[in-house]
């Protein structure tokens, strides 16, 4: 009798100890990052003119906006190499677009991808691509799945758990994460006027000086608009899942982009136009089990610097995981907040054929560049943007006429300077170039020391070039896969590029 009631005793012992673990693991958030590829902070919450974004800017207004947020890298495998590790693409030989896919670059002990962070702790991970069984719905509203890093992830391994919205709620609490394409150059870029209500007039669209005021600049703005309304429209159909599934009041909501806009002197290029992202982040209402952390305001606008690596720590951190110690994302939210950095560090390296090797920093009001190829133009040939740009066929092309001015015609020029400065108060477009003025050479110095500095902390891996037959291969790729399309297409394809959706320009007649 006394072994029988011991047994009883230690088999009730352990059902209430496991209900305790499990309720306690319930009560720790779940994490959902939506994000918008290609995608700048042109949202009506961050003051755009002809952008309806009313779910994006309501979250906006319910959680916290941050005016200051930054990629490490303004193209998509370098930047998500970075994000999905917390680590600077350069510090993990990850800085070359599309490189390291032949399973030769593991990521370096004590680095990990942050989901597997998160699943020892017991969370469930999942990339969703799969939102509704609503046939007819799901061919707007779905996920891309999009990984698209520069290292070798584990043989026989996956980084996600999961693939489709209606298995979460039964794995919580979970790290989960949504991309869209709508903003990215492609099919739903160019149909993505027909799934939103009103569309962005091209008329009253405010353009950067860089680019020639044509009804083709006007035209692609207006339509980067219009996707960028697409994807509000999508945000809207995740945050109506979650209610559905009561998913609402556990669950914080990061809404971000992978870099910025994709248009000439945006993606690929390491100004604030290519690296300056949106991000939102709700954190639940209503739920006395969730209170909000440190230095979260309701509310409120942040002029905090924050850079995208910083997302990953964060996350962890508020889902009680202690940040790794090799991590270089800081905290900046909760108990684990560290000082507010004065400094965003990045660069671009090799985007498909095109080497370049730009590094840069930002504090919050200049930015510094250093070029170390400045003998080779700002346009060096880059055949996928020269088949999906129309703003480089019209600069071409006016250029060809001798009918550029301004800072459009500094885009044409056949090298750049060595280094560049820009007072990113008087100057936001980063048209005018301080680092030979006189009286910012001491700013020119601060920031340049500080990106020495930085570039030796972490053994920077882009100053050795790659192996010339990469690029070499690339070039081949490039040469292989667009050259048809770039010597049949007519001359004037510009007016007509599927990518300005509905504001193509019509041939005359008489033309």
């Amino acid at each position: 009798m006394h072994r029988f009631l011991l047994a009883l005793s230690l088999v009730l012992l352990s059902y209430f100890c496991h209900s305790h673990e499990v309720q306690a693991a319930d009560q720790r958030p779940n994490i959902l990052w939506i994000i918008a590829e290609d995608m700048g902070p042109e949202l009506g919450c961050y003051g755009t003119p002809e952008v309806k974004t009313p779910t994006l800017d309501q979250l906006a207004e319910k959680g916290m906006l941050f005016q200051n947020a930054f990629t490490v890298t303004p193209v998509c495998s370098t930047s998500r190499s970075s994000f999905m590790t917390g680590m600077y693409a350069m510090a993990i030989d990850a800085q070359n677009h599309r490189s390291h896919r032949d399973g030769t670059n593991p990521l370096p002990d004590g680095v990990r991808v942050i989901t597997d962070w998160f699943r020892p702790a017991g969370y469930t991970t999942a990339n969703i691509k799969n939102l509704t069984n609503d046939k007819k719905l799901a061919k707007f509203y779905k996920g891309t799945g999009k990984t698209d890093w520069n290292f070798t992830y584990p043989q026989g391994k996956q980084p996600f758990d999961l693939k489709d919205w209606d298995e979460l709620k039964q794995h919580q609490p979970f790290y989960a994460q949504i991309n869209f394409s709508e903003t990215h150059r492609g099919g739903a870029w160019n149909t993505s006027h027909e799934h939103i209500g009103s569309q962005a007039d091209p008329a009253k669209v405010e353009i950067p000086p860089y680019y020639p005021d044509h009804a083709v600049t006007r035209g692609v703005w207006a339509q980067y608009l219009n996707a960028v309304m697409a994807v509000d429209k999508k945000v809207a159909f995740i945050l109506d899942l979650l209610k559905r599934d009561k998913l609402d009041k556990n669950t914080i909501v990061v809404f971000l982009g992978d870099h910025g806009r994709a248009m000439p002197r945006g993606k690929q290029w390491p100004y604030d136009s290519g690296l300056h992202i949106p991000l939102i982040i709700y954190w639940p209402e209503g739920n006395a089990d969730l209170p909000a952390p440190e230095h979260y305001q309701r509310g409120q606008k942040s002029e905090q610097l924050i850079s995208s690596i910083d997302l990953s720590a964060t996350s962890l951190a508020v889902a009680g995981i202690t940040k790794p110690k090799k991590m270089q994302g800081q905290v900046f939210l909760g108990a684990q907040a560290e000082p507010p950095r004065e400094y965003l560090f990045g660069g671009r390296d090799r985007g498909d054929e095109t080497v370049f090797h730009i590094r840069t920093v930002r504090d919050k009001q200049y930015r510094y560049l250093r070029n170390k190829y400045p003998e080779r133009p700002f346009l060096q040939i880059n055949r996928y943007k020269e088949k999906s740009y129309p703003i480089i066929g019209l600069l071409r092309d006016l250029h060809r006429r001798g009918e550029l001015t301004g800072p459009p015609l500094k885009l044409m020029a056949d090298t750049r300077p060595e280094e560049e400065l820009y007072d990113l108060d008087q100057d936001p477009w980063e048209t005018n170039n301080l680092a030979d003025s006189p009286a910012h050479q001491q700013t020119k110095q601060r920031l340049a020391s500080a990106l020495n500095t930085w570039m030796e902390e972490i053994d920077d891996k882009g100053r050795t070039p790659e192996d010339p037959s990469i690029p070499e291969f690339w070039d081949e790729r490039a040469i292989r896969v667009y050259s048809e399309n770039l010597k049949n297409r007519p001359q004037d394809w510009f007016l007509r590029d599927a990518a300005l959706g509905p504001y193509k320009i019509e041939k005359k007649k008489d033309d």
